[in-house]
């Protein structure tokens, strides 16, 4: 009984193990190549459940979607002898892996082809042009003539390049610091160019501001002078108008306002005969005019 059990037990683990290297599973992003002592046999690109002579036939995958590829940056010349750092990427999508399987075997082997093949295109392109076409909308152009290249030989792989792009130019390094300073040169000199255009215009400004300023004092100075006069002759005209009226009175106040202004108190001392006209005013209780002084 026990030898039963275990006869049937290896039965079912080598039926298993055969069944496991007979079955094999397609993706819908997969195709398979069935080969059998490196002979291809088939190639199944359905996907699903598929089965293969274990032990003998071995399957080998191969991804049926669109695959990238980034190129390595290297220095190409342009026609007009400047060195450009170029980073480039192809997109592309296996389309016959027997082919594929026969000419390059996986895709590491193929990638490697593939930076051979557009390195190739595009010093032979870029070679032909100058620097200012790589900048300018000619460019889609030019990546147009690549990716024709490459898809050219690339068919030969049975691989379909579907697009190439390049995806950054740069200058060496020494020529963009050449650029550099020249660019930093020419900002400086703008710089200078500039400030003294302001300094000029900041000059012109205050000069003609100082000119104003002189302007507008003079007009003030003139327009003072003019009402200083203008008063001047009104206050004559109130003088000799009250002088008319009480010549005597007139006479009065006026001396009183010169004894007010010449004797400050606590602080003048005069000194003459009390005859002096300066005193006339206080010599007789009778002004002259035949006013009355009281005295308190």
């Amino acid at each position: 009984m026990n030898r039963t059990l275990i006869l049937i037990g290896v039965l079912v683990a080598v039926t298993f193990v055969v069944l496991s290297s007979a079955a094999f599973t397609v993706r819908e992003t997969q195709q398979v190549l069935i080969r059998q002592f490196g002979e291809v046999q088939r190639i199944v690109a359905n996907p699903g459940l598929n089965f293969k002579i274990p032990f003998i036939q071995n399957a080998t995958y191969f991804d049926k979607r669109v695959l990238d590829y980034d190129a390595e940056r290297e220095e190409i010349p342009t026609l007009d002898q400047k060195q450009l750092v170029v980073d480039a990427f192809a997109r592309y999508r296996i389309l016959d892996p027997l082919k594929f399987y026969q000419s390059v075997g996986d895709e590491r082997i193929f990638q490697t082809r593939l930076g051979n093949i557009l390195s190739n295109a595009l010093r032979s392109e870029i070679g032909s042009i100058t620097l200012a076409t790589v900048l300018t909308k000619k460019r889609a152009d030019l990546m147009d003539r690549i990716s024709e290249l490459v898809d050219i030989e690339a068919q030969n792989l049975g691989v379909e390049v579907i697009d190439v792009r390049i995806k950054r130019v740069d200058l060496p390094e020494e020529n963009s610091q050449a650029i550099f300073r020249r660019m930093e040169t020419q900002r400086q000199q703008e710089a200078r160019r500039i400030r003294a255009e302001g300094d000029k215009e900041a000059r012109r400004i205050r000069a003609d501001a100082d000119k104003q300023k002189r302007v507008i004092v003079a007009e003030a100075k003139r327009e003072a002078e003019i009402l200083r006069g203008e008063g001047d002759a009104q206050a004559q005209n109130l003088y000799n108008k009250a002088f008319t009226q009480d010549a005597v009175f007139f006479d009065f106040w006026r001396s009183m306002q010169a004894m007010q202004k010449g004797l400050a108190p606590d602080t003048t001392t005069f000194v003459g005969p009390p005859s002096s006209d300066f005193f006339r005013f206080f010599q007789s209780q009778e002004p002259a005019g035949g006013a009355t002084v009281k005295n308190d």
